[in-house]
């Protein structure tokens, strides 16, 4: 089971960028992003239910980041925009069967991608 994340990159603040992580080996019932700011705990992102699509997002993103996911490619997107420089973290894809917004529940992780927000 493999959970390969891409898209991160160096961004100003309000512009867009747009993560995907790509899951092989499996299919997961719940997949979802984390983030991780230098010196700061994991946190919750987003989250999408395979079955069914439905969302799932952190306060602090809703409105500006979306979910998606491409059953064929068993791939997960995060579109994300109007960034702000507080958005600045490693971010994860995560997987598990039930959705948490709890990082310490998940068992599959991607290697994280850097996201850089620039005021």
């Amino acid at each position: 089971v493999q959970l390969q994340a891409s898209g991160g990159g160096l961004v100003q603040a309000g512009d867009s960028l747009g993560l995907s992580c790509a899951a092989s080996g499996r299919t997961f019932r719940t997949m979802g992003w984390f983030r991780q700011a230098p010196g700061k705990e994991r946190e919750f992102v987003a989250a999408i239910i395979w079955s069914g699509g439905n969302t799932y997002y952190s306060d602090s993103v809703k409105g500006r980041f979306t979910i998606s996911r491409d059953v064929a490619k068993n791939t997960v997107y995060l579109q994300m925009n109007s960034l702000r420089p507080e958005d600045t973290a490693v971010y994860y894809c995560a997987a598990q069967r039930y959705y948490y917004s709890d990082y310490r529940r998940y068992d599959y992780w991607g290697q994280g991608t850097l996201v850089t927000v620039s005021s």
